[in-house]
C-alpha cells in the first residue's frame, strides 16, 4: 500500500477565492441599490466588502484546517466523509475547489486547493 496522499487547503487560495467573492458582492449589492432607487448607491460596495471580509476571517481558522486523504482505495475528508474510488462518477473543477461526485449522486467539495488541476488529475490517476 502506497503512503496517503493529503489535500490540505492553501490559505493563497482561500484569499484568491474569498476576493472574487467579495468583488462580486460589492457589485450586487450595489445593483439592489441602484434597483431600489437608493441615492447612496456607493454604500454597497463597502457593505458587500465587509460582509465577506467578516464571512472569510470568522470561517478561516475551520475553512484552513480541513483536510482530505487518498489512500488506494479511499478518499476520506471531514465529517469523516468516505468515498470509495471506485465509486466516484466525475472529478470536476470549480476555481480552487474540486467536486466529487459519486455515482450514487452524492457530492463533495475538496477546497481551496493551490492546484486544482493536479489535484483532480492525482484523483483521476488513483481511480484508473
Amino acid at each position: 500500500m502506497a503512503d496517503p496522499v493529503t489535500f490540505t487547503p492553501d490559505k493563497g487560495a482561500y484569499i484568491r477565492t474569498n476576493t472574487w467573492l467579495a468583488a462580486g458582492a460589492m457589485a450586487v449589492a450595489m445593483i439592489v441599490l441602484w434597483l431600489v432607487g437608493n441615492p447612496y448607491v456607493w454604500t454597497g460596495a463597502p457593505a458587500g466588502l465587509a460582509a465577506v471580509a467578516f464571512r472569510a476571517w470568522y470561517l478561516a481558522s475551520e475553512e484552513l484546517t480541513t483536510t482530505w486523504q487518498m489512500t488506494d482505495t479511499t478518499l476520506t475528508g471531514p465529517g469523516p466523509r468516505n468515498v470509495t474510488l471506485n465509486q466516484i462518477e466525475a472529478v470536476n473543477l470549480m476555481g480552487s475547489f474540486v467536486q466529487i461526485v459519486t455515482k450514487g449522486g452524492d457530492k463533495h467539495l475538496i477546497k481551496y486547493q493551490a492546484d486544482p488541476a493536479a489535484t483532480k488529475a492525482a484523483i483521476e490517476r488513483a481511480m484508473a
